[in-house]
């Protein structure tokens, strides 16, 4: 029987949250130092690594906003996926030799070393108030079914998973979260296994009518090689910035980086991120033909949202049970994703602001603990953020606004970490220049540059950017201090 969300759903949803928190919890039980719980002691399989780092950065965002960009376009989302995996290829050889030369907490302390301590607090505070926009973005898309399911305003409802992921992220740490990110990512993958069986049954004629369908539409193309760059996925956005967005959010993120720290040597970080990138191709994959066999199955007909069309598949076709699993699917998805920023942003805090002020470098009891308030406090403000983020929820999918907003800091991440690298003339003050300045021009792009340059290429451009101004100045104002 189908139709709305009954009480078995219900039972399903309410046991798999409350036994996820509980469980998360308890894996923090011994939790003693700041390194401990930011870290994981650096010693977890790269395989779990991998996993949660695929976890972390789709999240709901695949779940419910991917589907939505191929029912109402094409495939060509996948090409992004081609730069993911190249971009992560040269992070793993560039990037992450140099994270592990030196016992580094965070992706900015790297910064620290090459140009000073202003560099690392700038990168870090950029981080911080982008991780929080974007991340908002992605727990508002969570509340979506909730909302659906309940009745509850979409303010509730994100209040609810909000509070629930934070539970487990205060007493967990990065241990919880990786290992619980391990179960949520099989769990929302079986999901997507489960929808693309049922739409079998659903589909007039079956998969192999609703494909024949979306191939005589146009809607199973994948590769477009236009050159323009004001159309959003191509061949040559996806490999070339897509590629460079992926080195900047795989390289520079302390999202990401904080798991990749999280392993036990250099070898099993390497694995653990070029891995990421081949499981991401697949999962993309998907999720997109989740799309196409939505579009098949309600014939292509309008939907106001486009977060809202897998979710409402969920609650409306589908048996008793199996809906309240999907939808636990998705707030496996959701809470993976909250908590890893939860956790990261609390950690850039005490170890780029709190520990260095508070003259704490070293003190892992005061670490851990003031961690612990951090957790809560960024809890609190994503939570506000995504509030508000309800009244623009209509425009576009959840998925492109965050990694639009992503787009517009990265760059300038990028530019100084090569920087570093390539420029041993470059130094502090002109970095941060060109820094605002690149995430000031992109900005500035994308308010007023609509349908002239699409989000991908942003990060390409605030790199150079950056990279151009900084080392021109620095030449200017002559070798002064190294930092």
């Amino acid at each position: 029987m189908t139709g709305a969300f009954g009480w078995l759903d219900i039972t399903v949803l309410a046991a798999y949250l409350l036994g996820v928190t509980a469980w998360g919890a308890w894996l923090g039980r011994d939790q003693k130092s700041g390194t401990g719980y930011f870290l994981g002691n650096r010693d977890l399989p790269w395989w779990a690594v991998l996993l949660s780092v695929v976890a972390t950065e789709t999240s709901t965002l695949t779940f419910l906003s991917i589907p939505g960009v191929a029912y109402f376009g094409t495939l060509g989302f996948l090409q992004l996926t081609l730069g993911y995996l190249a971009g992560r290829t040269v992070v793993s050889l560039v990037l992450l030799p140099r994270y592990y030369q030196g016992e580094l907490n965070t992706a900015y302390a790297h910064l620290e070393e090459r140009f000073g301590v202003g560099a690392r607090r700038t990168t870090s505070g950029i981080f911080m108030v982008t991780r929080l926009l974007a991340d908002s973005v992605r727990l508002f898309a969570t509340a979506i079914p909730l909302a659906l399911i309940t009745g509850w305003p979409y303010a509730l409802s994100i209040a609810v998973i909000g509070l629930l992921t934070l539970v487990y992220t205060y007493f967990g740490g990065i241990r919880a979260v990786v290992w619980v990110d391990v179960l949520q990512m099989a769990l929302y993958l079986a999901g997507a296994a489960i929808a693309i069986a049922v739409l079998q049954t659903l589909i007039p004629g079956g998969w192999s009518a609703g494909l024949a369908a979306a191939s005589a539409e146009g809607k199973l193309e994948w590769l477009n090689f236009s050159p323009d760059p004001a159309i959003t996925y191509t061949f040559w956005t996806g490999l070339i910035g897509g590629g460079i967005f992926s080195m900047a959010s795989h390289g520079t993120d302390q999202l990401i980086v904080q798991r990749l720290l999280t392993c036990r040597n250099l070898r099993d970080s390497q694995r653990a991120l070029v891995g990421s990138g081949v499981v991401v191709i697949a999962q993309f994959a998907i999720f997109l033909f989740v799309g196409i066999g939505l579009w098949a199955f309600y014939e292509g007909r309008p939907f106001e949202v486009a977060d809202e069309i897998f979710a409402y598949f969920i609650i409306q076709e589908l048996p008793a049970g199996v809906a309240g699993l999907l939808i636990a699917g998705v707030f496996a998805a959701a809470m993976s994703s909250l908590s890893s920023s939860i956790n990261s942003l609390a950690s850039a805090s005490a170890y780029d602001f709190w520990a260095p002020l508070a003259k704490a470098e070293g003190d892992e009891f005061r670490i851990l603990r003031v961690g612990r308030v951090l957790t809560l406090v960024w809890a609190i403000l994503l939570i506000g953020v995504a509030i508000l983020y309800i009244p623009m929820s209509a425009d576009s999918t959840a998925v492109e606004v965050a990694l639009t907003v992503a787009s517009l800091v990265y760059g300038a991440f990028l530019g100084a970490f090569f920087l570093g690298i390539l420029d041993s003339k470059a130094r502090q003050a002109p970095l941060i220049i060109g820094m605002v300045l690149a995430i000031g021009s992109v900005t500035l792009l994308w308010i007023f540059g609509d349908g002239i340059v699409a989000w991908p290429w942003f990060t390409l451009i605030g790199g150079v950017i950056t990279m151009a101004v900084a080392s021109g100045l620095s030449r200017i104002v002559g070798p002064g201090e190294a930092k």
